[in-house]
């Protein structure tokens, strides 16, 4: 009796080991179709398709046209709004299908992910594999993708009325909330990953999660920037029209609406805010071989260097090429591997999340 008493925590631990291995490989599929998505998001802003889908049917929406008549029915109602009469008129029901299907593919994943993630979610928590404290984040997480959800048609109906275009505003607010949600997703998958070495220092836990912070502003302001598709202008550098401070940064009354109206403003804001970024990354690397030489942690700061650099190169190229389609899509996807390993970094350098048995002893 005594043996086996002794070997109880052991077995407990094997167990939450193997749950945790489980609950991890999910996310690590949530993590994969969420980065689909945003990039099929991308190529659908970028394909100016957003709009050829004009009502949100969440249940109904998942079956595209089936015949010539129901075709003719969804091209009657694209003919409706702005976009359509100022940009497309005249369009062929053949180039119609074309942007249709780019918004079909990306509301199919946008519910497809909602799957992945609630059905696993339910059956793990039946089966009693989500420990205490897990629950609130993984809720949370849910509960974040259902407001996507309502974000992304809000940002759709922005575009259907007045305007040939959805706002940059709500794009933005739409990009940054999937980076939100991916982020949070990897945080809580790499903190359920085994950690060889023990935490990092309270100085170098604050900088990797300020560069979290750094990317996910930088996120936003690339959603601006393509929102006013402000990429497509002043396609050099280092120099922005000539200067490294471009002239008529603020033209627009009351000021703050150039910081979210004016093409020039933001993407100037953009150019500053990966300069941050590379410094920030830059110092954290240096730091933390400074303090902690030899370390895991040491050698990621290293390589989430090197990914801002390679994301800066992109960027850089992107901007040169006049933002072809392969070049800005390339831009996003790097954009959200950065994040990922940003997010990933952090939770690293705190360790893992105490294992149940771990918790109790301490209680």
């Amino acid at each position: 009796m005594a043996a086996i008493s002794a070997a109880a925590p052991f077995v407990a631990r094997d167990r939450d080991l193997r749950n945790r291995a489980l609950v991890r490989g999910w996310l690590y599929v949530v993590l994969l179709v969420l980065f689909v998505l945003v990039l099929v998001g991308g190529a659908t802003r970028l394909t100016e398709s957003g709009l050829s889908i004009t009502e949100w049917k969440p249940i109904h929406g998942i079956i595209p046209p089936l015949n010539d008549a129901e075709w003719q029915e969804e091209f009657q109602r694209y003919q409706q709004i702005p976009q359509y009469a100022e940009l497309n008129k005249g369009m062929s029901i053949e180039a119609f299908k074309s942007i249709f299907w780019w918004e079909w593919v990306h509301r199919v994943l946008a519910r497809g992910v909602g799957v992945v993630f609630a059905v696993p979610l339910v059956f793990f928590w039946a089966t009693r594999r989500i420990e205490r404290g897990l629950g609130p984040k993984l809720s949370g997480i849910l509960l974040l993708g259902g407001l996507q959800g309502a974000i992304g048609w809000w940002m759709v109906a922005s575009g259907l009325v007045d305007r040939v275009s959805v706002s940059q505003y709500r794009l933005a607010t739409h990009l940054t909330l999937a980076a939100l949600i991916f982020t949070a997703t990897m945080v809580v998958a790499r903190g359920l990953a085994p950690h060889s070495e023990p935490a990092a220092d309270r100085s170098t836990q604050r900088l990797a999660g300020f560069l979290v912070l750094l990317a996910l502003i930088q996120i936003y302001l690339g959603g601006l920037v393509a929102g006013l598709d402000a990429g497509l202008s002043y396609n050099s550098w280092p120099l922005m029209d000539g200067k490294l401070i471009p002239g008529d940064l603020m033209i627009l009354e009351p000021a703050w609406r150039n910081f979210f109206e004016s093409p020039k403003t933001v993407q100037f804001i953009h150019r500053l805010g990966a300069y941050a970024i590379f410094a920030a990354a830059l110092w954290h690397m240096i730091a933390t071989h400074r303090r902690q030489p030899g370390t895991t942690h040491a050698h990621r700061a290293t390589l989430l260097f090197l990914l801002v650099l390679a994301q800066s190169l992109i960027g850089i190229g992107t901007l040169l090429m006049h933002v072809p389609l392969h070049m800005a899509l390339t831009h996003q996807a790097f954009a959200l591997v950065l994040l990922g390993f940003a997010a990933a970094h952090w939770r690293g350098t705190k360790g893992a999340y105490p294992l149940p048995n771990q918790i109790a002893v301490r209680g």
